[in-house]
């Protein structure tokens, strides 16, 4: 039941327009917000509270080529070599020649990498060709987070928004631009004003039954993007992390690929290393192979591989280096009885990094003007179709800096008057449906499009997928995100429908970005870095071009070597 009026004036303390909107809280937004000039008014919106990002998660650390025995060369190769021939090379040589300065801001902001004497310390992880991942012992991400959540609390000219979910983009009609986005806050969804939009929502993992992501991945900003005619890009590489723990009734808490650079063993049910099987760097093959490994070796192996798991032996390690370097792991193995002092840890792999996202360029621009995305949810194009361990980090503070050069046409503040909706929330039945979806999503996800893929297995994946979108958008509670009007404002009216426009909102994310990944993997023949075909398992010539997508378009497009890709309008 809806009623109507006409009011002017906005949620309590949340102004109607900001000269830029930051939409998520991890490590690159907030880097983002920072970077922005001071005297811009700055919106940080955060789905739950500061903190609660994939980044904050981040064990291993952030790589950068500092030592004098490496150099950003070398940084490059590996790259370039672990992203399966998917890199572009101007990005790539952007994200190491600037590594060095983004750790000293980091440094001068008061990070405390571990050190070793005067020096920062530095491991070796998968991949690598030098010790180049700087560490804050196994809780980095949270580290650096925490540091720059801190300084952003500090700047007058932000206003951090918390519990607030954009639902969608403000596109200007006539001229494309972004304008702003429908936000869900304060019992209120309203439509905010910004010069510019800066997406930096994370990644998707939770469209995944297994996954290392916070329950806030579902792809948001990925979602909202594409509904805006946003191009995407190579959405079908999907980098699982080998070594997730695998307990009944646990969270599938990452165990950093830090603890196989120390020393740590792969081991199987009777404690043969069997990754030397299936690689000559055995455990420290790059994360793809690695994954695939352990998923075959369970095929082999175990009665019921979708349950099974193999065991990570951290015993080789001298034990005052296990305590020294991942606290936290021994910590979080501790709370569900694994002494890994005395025993192993079961692991198995789960989603991690989505390597696709919203194309970019060097500048942060998308093919929306006025729309940026960095992060997990942008494509830079330093990933390729497989992401180098620990250089994740490193894009979100060094393309995030890209956004103090930001060119925003600041316009004065003014109220519009509105039609205001009072929304009731008689959403039960069509909630009930909504959450079934939400449940059962993740495992077809992984079941279809998870570490192996084959055509019959995706196109039923697509058309069940597909029945999900046309019965939720046909929903009455779905119009407030899908059709609402920015002349309109509605009022909730309980807390209850607050929340379940939340969960229809992530869903239909989700259901989105779980299509684009479905398309894109089916779209794909052939096999290369985290997208692998049992149907089509060579990796060829032809196909080493990028995957765009736009609307219900997919098409291939050249890998940019140029200085400058010409993603980016914004003008």
């Amino acid at each position: 039941m809806t009623s109507f009026s006409r009011y002017s004036a906005s949620s309590p303390n949340l102004p109607s327009q900001f000269d830029v909107l930051v939409v998520g809280s991890g490590a690159a937004g907030l880097y983002a917000a920072l970077c922005l000039p001071n005297h811009l008014r700055v919106g940080l919106v955060t789905k739950d509270t500061l903190k609660t990002g994939a980044s904050d998660w981040a064990q291993g650390g952030i790589a950068a080529a500092i030592d004098s025995s490496d150099s950003p060369k070398l940084h490059l190769e590996d790259t370039l070599k672990a992203g399966a021939g998917l890199c572009d090379r101007a990005a790539v040589e952007f994200l190491v020649e600037h590594a060095a300065s983004a750790i000293q801001s980091l440094l001068e902001m008061g990070v405390a990498f571990d050190r070793q004497g005067n020096r920062l310390a530095m491991t070796l992880e998968a991949a690598h060709s030098r010790p180049r991942v700087l560490h804050a012992a196994d809780t980095t991400g949270k580290a650096i987070v925490g540091t720059i959540a801190a300084r952003v609390l500090e700047r007058p000219n932000i206003q951090v928004i918390s519990q607030g979910v954009a639902l969608s983009l403000w596109i200007d009609s006539q001229t494309g631009r972004c304008q702003g986005i429908s936000l869900l806050y304060g019992g209120q969804i309203n439509w905010i004003k910004a010069a510019a939009v800066i997406l930096a929502t994370g990644g998707g993992g939770q469209v995944f039954a297994q996954t290392t992501n916070p329950a806030v991945s579902t792809g948001d900003g990925v979602a909202l993007a594409w509904r805006a005619g946003a191009v995407l890009r190579d959405l079908e590489f999907v980098q699982f992390h080998p070594t997730a723990l695998t307990i009944p009734g646990a969270p599938r808490f990452l165990i950093s690929e830090a603890v196989r650079g120390e020393g740590a063993h792969l081991i199987d049910d009777r404690g043969r290393r069997f990754a030397f099987d299936y690689h000559p760097a055995g455990e420290l093959a790059p994360r793809d192979i690695v994954s695939r490994a352990i998923f075959s070796h369970l095929q082999k192996t175990a009665s019921d591989p979708a349950q099974a798991h193999v065991y990570l032996d951290l015993r080789p390690i001298e034990p005052e280096r296990i305590r020294h370097r991942f606290p936290n792991i021994i910590k979080v193995c501790q709370q569900w009885g694994i002494d890994v002092f005395c025993e192993p840890i079961p692991v198995a792999p789960a989603a991690h990094y989505w390597m696709g996202g919203i194309a970019t360029d060097l500048m942060c621009r998308t093919s929306i003007a006025r729309l940026y995305a960095i992060g997990e949810t942008a494509s830079t194009g330093v990933h390729g179709a497989n992401r180098l361990a620990s250089n994740s980090l490193l894009e979100c503070i060094v393309f995030a800096a890209q956004l103090s050069q930001i060119e925003v046409e600041t316009q004065p503040f003014s109220e519009e008057a509105l039609s205001v909706v009072t929304e009731e929330g008689d959403w039960e039945e069509e909630i009930e449906k909504i959450t079934l979806v939400r449940q059962t999503l993740p495992s077809l996800m992984w079941q279809s499009a998870g570490i192996c893929r084959s055509q019959e297995v995706l196109e039923a994946a697509i058309a069940q997928v597909n029945r999900w979108r046309q019965e939720l958008a046909n929903f009455a509670i779905a119009r407030h995100i899908l059709k609402l009007s920015p002349s309109d404002r509605v009022i909730l009216a309980s807390s209850l429908a607050e929340q379940h426009l939340r969960i229809c909102a992530e869903t239909l994310n989700l259901l989105d970005i779980g299509y684009l990944i479905l398309k894109s993997a089916a779209f794909r023949t052939e096999s290369r870095g985290g997208h692998y075909r049992t149907d089509y398992p060579q990796t060829l010539e032809d196909w080493q071009v990028h995957t765009l997508v736009r609307g219900e378009t997919w098409q291939t497009a050249p890998l940019l070597n140029a200085k400058e890709s010409t993603v980016g309008s914004n003008k």
